[in-house]
């Protein structure tokens, strides 16, 4: 029995064409871990989640489910494409977060360290989940900017949240909050679990994934280099 479609107009079927060829017009790029809010106008977000699920339906359909008589996947969908385009691929069609950025009045020039802080983000490759923490290191100058310490969750996240490999996620991530602090030196850590390994593939179950970027002074400096590693590993 052929899956029942959503209601959807010829009109909303085309957002994702429109979409794209703004952003081809435009000469940027488009791929799996870039930003493109700048891009989609009021109400297609809406109408590109519409357009999703739909799709979505044909996966389902293709995959031999009866989605009408099964009541766990009557709704499956709908659910999935709210949580690429709501959630877990929400960094890619919503605008950065807003982040106050102060002075830094006390010439602060010391070590500075956030984190873990958990995210979540997915593999480009398979669409599977990667979990897992980052630690961030910062050395201000006197002509940096600071931000608060929930700014570096919210930036952080909205980094993540789009699908991608754990090594390019933490060079956009160096790039923005250079950017955004113009520090003397930056420092990145991450330490992931990569789900297209546990749950497919080879299934390894332990295996870990972590990198890290190191900008200005640290990555100069081998002694502060060495200060920030040190003080990730006793509180690992």
């Amino acid at each position: 029995m052929a899956t029942k479609k959503s209601n959807i107009s010829v009109h909303e079927q085309l957002v994702s064409a429109r979409i794209r060829a703004r952003i081809k017009a435009a000469g940027a790029r488009f791929h799996a871990n870039d930003n493109i809010a700048d891009f989609i106008e009021e109400g297609e977000l809406d109408a590109l989640q519409r357009e999703v699920q739909v799709k979505l339906e044909g996966v389902l359909e293709s995959l031999v489910i009866d989605v009408e008589s099964d009541h766990n996947t009557h709704e499956t969908a709908k659910r999935v494409a709210r949580m690429y385009i709501q959630e877990v691929f929400a960094g890619r069609y919503q605008a950065p977060p807003v982040v106050t950025e102060f002075p830094n009045v006390g010439k602060l020039n010391e070590l500075m360290i956030v984190g873990p802080i958990g995210v979540r983000s997915a593999c480009s490759h398979h669409l599977c989940p990667i979990m897992g923490k980052i630690w961030v290191g910062v050395m201000p100058s006197a002509h940096s900017n600071l931000i608060g310490l929930s700014k570096y969750v919210r930036l952080i996240h909205w980094v993540m949240s789009r699908p991608q490999i754990q090594e390019e996620a933490v060079l956009q991530l160096a790039d923005l909050l250079m950017k955004k602090l113009q520090p003397n030196g930056l420092a990145i850590v991450m330490e992931a679990d990569h789900f297209c390994m546990h749950w497919r593939g080879v299934k390894d179950t332990d295996a870990k994934m972590i990198n890290s970027v190191m900008r200005g002074s640290f990555l100069k400096n081998a002694s502060l280099r060495n200060e920030f590693l040190a003080l990730l590993s006793r509180k690992s």
